[in-house]
């Protein structure tokens, strides 16, 4: 019995992805990177784009049209809207929501071909579901980098987010199990371990008093590191400007395994769109935040998110958005235009700003960011750098690596054998979006 995965939309995806991995495997399955050759294939969904949801129609049209020649049985779950999974139903043979994980050997040994196969509410409650789902011991995709989910859900409802409704409340994972598992990693030699949650620095606010916050779990890994010979970098994503406090940024200085990376969603630069969006900060404590991470972490990388062409958005609001991006010199933007998404509250919005006016802005937006991150880039020129080795670099005779920051270093080198491993390189030029270097050993560092 052979098993397909495949996994769209976020890192909380693929880090989900993991755990169904180690569940199908299991049951005695055996992966195959060839879905034809798959008797279970199945696929993780993300319902907060439109094009994730179409790929997911293309891939159960052929899959279904395969049952007339062979045996296969298909699934899906991740993050699904109740009308997605309404539809889901009819073409699927399983549909379970990600919490149910740990009952699909249950499902499977319960599967009719003719019948579909959804569960509905049963006994638990979601925080319980939750809690038998992180028992479920990840297969980890790599040997050095790993994704440790804290959370999930979101209590913030951004009105322009389906999250709320695919993923639920927030619900946080007990801190010793997320300490466990750090610990674990860190035993096994990785070197790089994010944090996942839908808005991270919440953690803990649904167990006031009962569990530690985001700031106090940073400090309990931080020991970790501290107490560890090994080098690893502990990033999180994505944590929210309202809930971004001093005393994390504080953790974050005080210790060398908490990386200094921050990913801080703006989503934009204007107060009255922010308001329109839910956000719930402004751009000032935005602001106050930021002169928080240069003032006690100087040297910390800053990537953001934006949204242009968001319902009613102006010119004067997009140029204030174009005025935060160069304030704030951002070293990396995800910057999307906005689509309208099923059961987020902004659906029964006008989507009113003309698709050629949303391409522009965001050509704009990219030309601004190639600017303020390439004068950063340039900057590092002749400067040695600790970079993580993450795989062969498109460029023939190269390895593609990160540093600490998550700015992509490449390096004349073909031993793949450093793949996975910390380095020092010394940075020889520089473009807007990377960087390029020659390796420097231990003894050059030395002299």
């Amino acid at each position: 019995m052979k098993y397909h995965l495949v996994t769209l939309g976020c890192q909380m995806n693929q880090s989900d992805s993991e755990r169904v991995k180690r569940v199908l495997e299991g049951m005695g399955a055996q992966w195959t990177d060839d879905e034809n050759d798959a008797n279970i294939i199945g696929i993780l969904a993300c319902s907060v784009r439109q094009k994730a949801i179409d790929k997911v129609y293309s891939k159960i049209a052929n899959w279904n049209k395969r049952k007339a020649s062979q045996n296969l049985i298909t699934f899906i779950s991740g993050c699904i809207l109740p009308a997605d999974k309404k539809k889901f139903l009819k073409l699927f043979d399983i549909v379970f929501a990600m919490r149910e994980l740990p009952q699909f050997p249950q499902m499977m040994s319960q599967y009719g071909i003719t019948t579909p196969v959804g569960l509905e509410k049963d006994n638990l409650n979601p925080k319980e579901e939750m809690s038998f789902f992180w028992q479920v011991k990840p297969k980890y995709n790599s040997s050095f980098e790993a994704f440790i989910p804290i959370q999930n859900g979101c209590d913030k409802f951004c009105s322009f987010c389906a999250v709320p409704y695919t993923r639920g409340r927030e619900v946080s994972r007990p801190s010793q199990e997320i300490i466990d598992e750090v610990k674990s990693l860190v035993e096994k030699g990785y070197k790089s371990i994010t944090l996942l949650g839908q808005n991270v620095n919440s953690y803990g606010l649904d167990k006031k008093g009962n569990e530690l916050s985001f700031s106090q779990l940073l400090e309990e890994i931080g020991k970790i590191g501290n107490e560890s010979s090994q080098t690893f970098w502990v990033y999180f994503t994505s944590p929210h400007p309202r809930d971004m406090g001093r005393d994390v940024v504080e953790v974050i200085a005080k210790y060398d395994c908490l990386a200094k990376q921050i990913h801080l969603p703006i989503q934009s630069g204007d107060d009255k769109v922010l308001i329109k969006m839910n956000r719930k900060h402004s751009v000032k404590k935005y602001r106050e935040t930021v002169s928080a991470i240069w003032e006690l972490i100087p040297q910390a990388t800053l990537f953001t998110d934006i949204i242009v062409g968001f319902s009613g958005e102006t010119e004067e609001q997009f140029q204030n958005t174009r005025k935060a991006l160069k304030e704030f010199e951002y070293n990396m933007a995800y910057i999307a235009m906005y689509s309208k998404r099923p059961g987020a509250a902004s659906y029964s919005w006008p989507d009113d700003v003309d698709l050629k006016v949303k391409k522009e802005r965001l050509a704009l937006l990219s030309e601004d960011l190639a600017e303020v991150a390439g004068s950063y880039n340039r900057n590092m020129l002749g400067n040695v750098y600790s970079v993580l080795v993450r795989d062969t670099d498109r460029k023939g005779g190269y390895l593609s690596s990160q540093t600490e920051g998550k700015i992509t270093v490449r390096f004349a080198s073909e031993d793949q054998s450093l793949i996975g491993q910390i380095v020092n390189v010394k940075i020889t030029s520089a473009s807007n979006f990377s960087v390029e270097g020659e390796l420097v050993e231990v003894s050059e560092l030395v002299e």
